[in-house]
């Protein structure tokens, strides 16, 4: 699952690439990837206690967290998966429980506090946060609704 979602960002990254029909089958997965999101996304706080790094369901988490927002930094996607019904609303409260959990342990979530003197510790859940942010950036660029919501 991870392999196919490493090369699902590199097509959707790949913005010069993509024609109409490729787009519309993007638009058609991002449903499926918004519902996958949605439903695994607590998965990631597991990561939080030791030993599980190698979590397989949160790594999968991450990699669509990843695909999303490249997916809404695209103006044909971004107004789909601004309408998609919970997307907004999982990624706040994904944001909440992640900070909390970053307060209560050792917050692996952020780059900052992954450092430890000259090393840094390379962890599959570091930049989460800040992906959730982009994602909930890019789901209310543009769109009303959403920032009032926010």
């Amino acid at each position: 699952r991870i392999n196919l979602l490493d090369l699902m960002m590199v097509k959707v990254s790949d913005k010069s690439s993509v024609n109409s029909e490729e787009m519309n089958v993007f638009i058609r997965h991002a449903d499926f990837l918004a519902v996958c999101f949605q439903e695994k996304c607590g998965a990631v706080l597991k990561l939080t206690a030791a030993g599980d790094a190698e979590d397989e369901e949160a790594l999968v988490t991450i990699r669509l967290l990843d695909v999303l927002c490249e997916m809404t930094s695209n103006n044909g996607q971004l107004e789909h998966l601004q309408a998609f019904p919970g997307l907004l609303e999982t990624a706040v409260d994904t944001l909440r429980l992640t900070h909390l959990a970053g307060k209560q342990a050792v917050n692996i979530f952020t780059a900052t506090h992954a450092v430890t003197g000259q090393e840094e510790i390379s962890h599959p859940a570091v930049g989460f946060k800040s992906h959730l942010i982009r994602l909930i950036g890019n789901l209310c660029y543009k769109n009303k609704e959403n920032q009032d919501k926010v």
